[in-house]
């Protein structure tokens, strides 16, 4: 089976990505998350850049790395200047790794409108810094900037920069579509001119995602003879981001048959998410392989489908690449869709066939009325157990209120939430006020303070996050809107639903499900 050489820049190239901005531990994180599931080259910063990547490279040296390589980045010496002398060529002699991956210009246009310079003076700094550099020890990977474009405007001039790389001794040549605006059979015509005309070459490739075909341009060099992809996780990058590892690895070992990361490719979806965690970024849950909704459906015969025989709905099976189906609760489900989504309830006991129908009749009134469950599936959960009336009697809320309170003034404007909450728990009544930052936070501690003292395990459950959604904008102020609610106890999550056109009623839906789900939770013997 043929090695393809997977080479990840998330912490020099994703970091270039609007919105991601790494400190020091979060590099350091990511590096043991990719040498963990098998990633051979990390491409850890462009050493002297700033402070931080120094201190990078410096505490890189602390790490036991089990699988790969650390690479420092940085570009070609200047112009006029011998290596010796260079700066740049000095910092990444000085980040002490086993490899140094420098980038030069091969787009003649670029030599002389960028680095104002000669082409004979460029295929210099190209020559002299790759062997400078080996000179130190070092093996050499030789970023051939633009070349698709160069190759495009000027193939003599193109292929001159590539091959004197390949004579100075640079162990790898990776192709760069540096703008992203190549068609995949440009990459592989491109790719293999090179490949055929240079005896003993060694090709990469690194695509950027500006025409949304940095995927397929990277499969389309490896099929013209590259052995080495460069990109990032989830595809971050400057721009529209690089080549997504997180499809170019299944892609290329499960489709296409190359070892690339072997045994490891379950650790996928766990790698796609935490990056996506340390960099404060949302995997998009239509994300090819890793996205929550890779492997979910909604509609009641692909539900049917998939249960009898996952192949025909599923290109392959989602644990592969340790992500997990999902059957998408909703008013196009039939009893297929619900059985399956039964499988992995976690508090529904007791289920019967003939509950089926009315749990799926039930289902398409709330969502009708503008309830999603999709989401929501501690909700639907509890729904099941409204239904069957088998809704524990934990407590009972006879009403609430809440009421905000402003105070203007000539330096200060403030907000002061207060809700007060009737709650019902056996015999007892129990009338509880408290504040809150806005009505929902007041809402919520109200509802928590009044029966902390007879279930004190909700003093762990904690909102994590609370989105609206507006679903009539036609009707603007007085629209429905829909609340979901994520929790957390600090090991399980939840999420749950109201709807109303009311927020503060809906929110106090969404709440009221949070709160009743996580008790039934650590209280299973309450469905028993």
């Amino acid at each position: 089976m043929k090695k393809i050489e997977i080479y990840d820049t998330t912490l020099r190239d994703g970091a270039q990505s609007e919105g991601i901005n790494f400190s020091t531990s979060d590099k350091l994180k990511i590096v043991k998350l990719l040498d963990e599931i098998g990633i051979d080259y990390i491409e850890a910063g462009w050493p002297g850049a700033n402070p931080k990547d120094v201190e990078v490279f410096a505490d890189l040296k602390k790490l036991d790395l089990k699988h790969s390589k650390i690479a420092a980045f940085g570009c070609t010496r200047k112009p006029n200047v011998t290596p010796e002398e260079d700066k740049i060529l000095e910092m990444l002699l000085s980040a002490d790794t086993e490899i140094i991956t420098i980038f030069g210009k091969t787009w003649d246009f670029h030599v002389e409108h960028a680095l104002c310079t000669t082409l004979e003076e460029n295929l210099s700094m190209i020559s002299d810094s790759i062997k400078y550099l080996l000179s130190k020890g070092k093996r050499v990977f030789f970023d051939a900037e633009h070349f698709f474009d160069g190759y495009k405007h000027n193939p003599d001039y193109a292929m001159k920069c590539v091959k004197i790389a390949h004579d100075a001794g640079a162990e790898r040549i990776i192709l760069c579509d540096t703008n992203g605006g190549c068609l995949d059979k440009e990459i592989y015509d491109i790719t293999k001119k090179v490949f055929d005309d240079i005896e003993g070459i060694y090709l990469g490739a690194h695509v950027h995602n500006d025409g949304d075909m940095a995927v397929a341009n990277s499969l389309a060099a490896v099929d013209a003879g590259a052995i080495q992809i460069q990109g990032t996780i989830n595809g971050y990058g400057e721009r529209c981001g690089n080549a997504n590892l997180c499809s170019i690895i299944p892609n290329l070992q499960l489709k296409k048959g190359y070892d690339v990361i072997g045994n490891k490719i379950d650790m996928l979806t766990f790698l796609s998410t935490n990056v996506a965690e340390i960099s404060n970024v949302v995997v998009p849950s239509n994300a090819a392989y890793v996205g929550v909704s890779a492997f979910a459906h909604k509609a009641g015969i692909h539900a049917s489908g998939v249960r009898k025989n996952s192949q025909t709905y599923e290109h392959i099976s989602p644990d592969i690449v340790g992500n997990r189906r999902k059957i998408l609760i909703s008013d196009q489900a039939g009893t297929a869709s619900l059985k399956e989504k039964l499988q992995n309830l976690r508090i529904v006991k007791n289920l019967q066939e003939s509950d089926l129908p009315k749990i799926i009749e039930r289902i398409k009134k709330l969502e009708w009325k503008g309830f999603a469950f999709e989401g929501a599936e501690a909700s639907f959960e509890l729904l099941i157990i409204k239904t069957l009336g088998q809704l524990p009697d934990f407590f009972s809320i006879s009403g609430f209120r809440v009421i905000g309170d402003t105070f203007l003034g000539e330096k200060n404007h403030n907000i002061i939430t207060e809700a007060s909450v009737k709650v019902k728990i056996d015999d007892h009544n129990i009338h509880t006020v408290a504040e809150g930052e806005g009505p929902v936070n007041a809402l919520d501690t109200a509802l928590k303070k009044a029966i902390v003292e007879f279930y004190p395990e909700i003093l762990k459950y904690k909102l994590c996050d609370y989105k609206v959604r507006i679903l009539d904008s036609k009707d603007g102020t007085a629209a429905t809107v829909r609340v979901n609610v994520e929790t957390t106890d600090g090991t399980n999550k939840w999420d749950t639903v109201g709807v109303s056109e009311d927020i503060i009623e809906a929110s106090y839906m969404a709440i009221t499900d949070s709160i009743m789900y996580g008790l039934i939770l650590h209280n299973p013997d309450c469905m028993e």
